[in-house]
């Protein structure tokens, strides 16, 4: 029964925003709407497939909800093409970060055809499909112009995101069961991705501690997509917290306490360490020093509790991750390992879909995979690695010039937004393939292009001229 219900919401749920989708693009023009699609659905990406599955036992029902993004991506850049009608009289003057991008794509596309690694040209296919959406939805932010309105619509839906999570994690630690016991999870993995089920929750030992204590994921993929999530949805009410009417502020204090709360509830080390440095970030970068301290006032509680309140399970899983004894720990250090020895060993790469933990990626040609840096530098090489390392590292100070000079509310909070889930991201990056977190590395890059464009403009005095028969966007 629950089953069913739940299967019904997924389709109406999904059917409705396809057809607002495409009525956008396709009758007003407005091809920008596929970002407040992918806010929308990203984030329930798995549990949607999962539940379709559990309710049909049909995978090609499945790959209709799979690959119906990608299909209303395609439309969304026919949308832009089409109705630029002037688009070749764009002005174009490529900044540092765009050069990095291109290189970055031309190579990833060149190791396709070049003859290195074991696997497939179908599974390279694959892999690639994967990496080019990084850059495209940088490309989509750097041609998207969008007025307030669209602009609030889109941090709103941001920090709905964030307020539905935390509700269903209350939900879920009430009954004292994870959702994905409800929506197919379990079943969905092992009939379509060919995953056995494992832990004490019948999930995967990504929903569990290592004293199998339980880690939330809400209705996102795993709990350290979840926890990822919340680094982006924290920094967008902080921002509109410090820039909006005090009387207007306490819908965002609500916001940031769901994203620490939700992060709390994924026992995620990485992420919640993540979260510390972010904090430390804004409050140095942004002069923000009562942040600063409260930041390390949180440190301190929290270090607090675990050393004179805490459980003797939660004090020791604490002190074996810090003292790299904990398992999951240990299994990041001999993925490292091997990463790092392929590297030394091939430094000219060897090979797409042979690294990573995607779909693509086959078990027994896999080498590492907890590490996003050495991810690319297995496959693309140290010159791919370090593209990949120029991109987030330019990206992130640009983005705080823009900051800094622009004089546009709504571009400041974009490029804060930016600046600061980019570098809260990195400690992620360094313990897990962080860029299939979709929803957060794909709305990330498209806030990063949208930033650059106005860099352009501030730098290089550059005024993109938009045709007059295109739209804005009016979510």
């Amino acid at each position: 029964m629950i089953s069913l219900l739940l299967f019904v919401i997924v389709v109406v749920y999904v059917l409705l925003l396809i057809f607002i989708t495409v009525e956008k693009i396709v009758f007003k023009g407005e091809w920008y709407f596929i970002l407040f699609f992918m806010v929308l659905y990203l984030p329930f990406y798995t549990s949607i497939l999962s539940i379709v599955y559990q309710a049909t036992g049909s995978e090609l029902v499945v790959a209709f909800f799979q690959y119906i993004k990608e299909l209303l991506l395609f439309l969304a850049l026919l949308g832009f093409v089409f109705y630029n009608r002037n688009i070749w009289d764009y002005p174009i003057r490529l900044n540092l970060v765009d050069k990095l991008f291109l290189s970055f794509t031309a190579l990833a596309i060149l190791y396709v055809f070049l003859p290195l690694g074991e696997a497939s040209l179908l599974s390279k296919l694959l892999y690639l499909k994967g990496t080019l959406l990084i850059p495209l939805f940088y490309f989509l932010g750097r041609n998207t112009q969008m007025d307030q309105k669209a602009i609030t619509r889109l941090f709103s839906l941001i920090m709905l995101v964030a307020i539905a999570a935390f509700c269903l994690n209350v939900v879920e630690k009430m009954i004292g069961t994870h959702f994905q016991q409800f929506s197919g999870y379990a079943l969905f993995n092992f009939a379509v991705n060919g995953i056995d089920p494992t832990g004490n929750y019948g999930l995967s030992w990504t929903f569990e501690t290592q004293t199998s204590g339980m880690r939330l994921a809400s209705f996102f993929s795993d709990p350290l997509e979840l926890a990822s999530s919340c680094l982006l949805a924290f920094s967008t009410g902080l921002i509109w917290y410090l820039s909006k009417e005090r009387g207007q502020s306490w819908m965002y204090l609500i916001v940031m306490a769901a994203s620490l709360g939700s992060l709390m509830m994924t026992a995620s080390r990485a992420a919640f360490g993540a979260f510390f440095l972010m904090l430390l970030f804004i409050a140095v970068v942004f002069r923000l020093y009562k942040l600063l301290g409260l930041g390390a006032l949180l440190f301190i509680s929290f270090g607090a509790y675990v050393i004179l309140f805490a459980s003797d399970e939660f004090y020791y899983f604490i002190y074996d991750t810090l003292t790299f004894q904990n398992a999951s720990s240990l299994g990041h250090l001999v993925e490292w390992f091997l990463a790092l020895d392929s590297i030394i060993a091939n430094p000219e790469g060897i090979g797409l879909a042979m690294s990573g933990n995607t779909g693509s990626v086959e078990d027994e040609f896999r080498v590492g995979g907890e590490n996003q840096f050495l991810i690319y530098g297995v496959q693309l090489g140290v010159l791919g690695m370090f593209l990949y390392i120029a991109i987030l590292g330019f990206g992130i100070y640009k983005s705080l010039m823009v900051f800094r000079k622009t004089e546009d509310s709504n571009t400041a909070r974009i490029a804060f937004v930016t600046a600061a889930t980019k570098f809260g991201l990195l400690l992620p990056l360094f313990t897990a393939n962080a860029e299939l977190y979709a929803y957060v590395s794909l709305i990330s890059w498209w806030m990063m292009g949208y930033t650059l464009t106005a860099y352009n403009q501030l730098y290089f005095n550059l005024k993109f001229t938009r045709p007059n028969n295109l739209s804005q966007p009016s979510a």
